[in-house]
């Protein structure tokens, strides 16, 4: 049904997909999140950064929150390093062999994140170190097997936990939450609808229950 919503969302100007703003029927299984704190990611990003390769596809998987797939499609056309800012228009899937470039998950997921000027500058970098690629090219031609073996690999040198590679997105959007910016900030960086924040993320955001009290108290007092 979620399907057949998002095709008429698409192609027959439905406004919202409202099987998803309905959620699934029924108790949905919970998965444990887990998630880096930033000193294990900088642990980690040392260990793999003899393969330049692998290191900087993690930067930017870490520091932008991205999908696997929207990382995997990116091409040098995508950065705006004057405006420090890259633009995610498409995800990359291999099916039969093949290399596929699709729409993005939501049409949420569009969006143009602004990179920190760290981050600007190594992507800047790599793709100068990259002979004859053309600004259509995928900028990280490995595949998500590769990754997965670069994560294991990495996280062993480094000594830390292993997380699946989507657990960066959590990371990232836990490192987000811990810094203090609101659900619907984050949810317009990394793609997400807020409530889709607000409800996996619930647990992180620090609890403004006393506060609220506080005020309310503070109001009656005044008036």
């Amino acid at each position: 049904m979620s399907a057949i919503f998002n095709h008429a969302v698409k192609f027959y100007g439905l406004s919202a997909n409202l099987a998803a703003k309905a959620g699934n029927m029924g108790k949905e299984k919970s998965r444990e999140m887990l998630f880096w704190t930033q000193d294990e990611y900088k642990k980690f990003s040392e260990a793999v950064m003899d393969k330049p390769m692998s290191y900087y596809a993690f930067e930017v998987l870490y520091w932008c929150g991205i999908r696997e797939g929207e990382l995997l499609a990116l091409t040098p056309a995508d950065f705006d390093f004057e405006k420090m800012t890259v633009s995610i228009t498409k995800s990359y899937q291999r099916i039969k062999g093949r290399d596929i470039i699709t729409d993005p998950k939501t049409a949420k997921s569009v969006r143009t994140i602004k990179m920190p000027d760290f981050l600007s500058d190594e992507i800047q970098d790599f793709i100068g170190q990259i002979y004859g690629i053309q600004p259509t090219d995928r900028l990280f031609q490995i595949t998500k097997h590769y990754l997965k073996h670069e994560m294991e690999r990495g996280s062993k040198a480094a000594g830390v936990k292993r997380i699946r590679i989507h657990d960066l997105r959590h990371s990232a959007i836990s490192l987000l939450i811990e810094m203090g910016f609101s659900a619907v900030a984050i949810a317009d960086r990394v793609g997400h609808e807020s409530i889709d924040i607000t409800y996996r993320y619930a647990h992180l955001f620090p609890s403004t229950q006393n506060e609220m009290a506080d005020k309310l108290s503070n109001l009656r007092k005044e008036s």
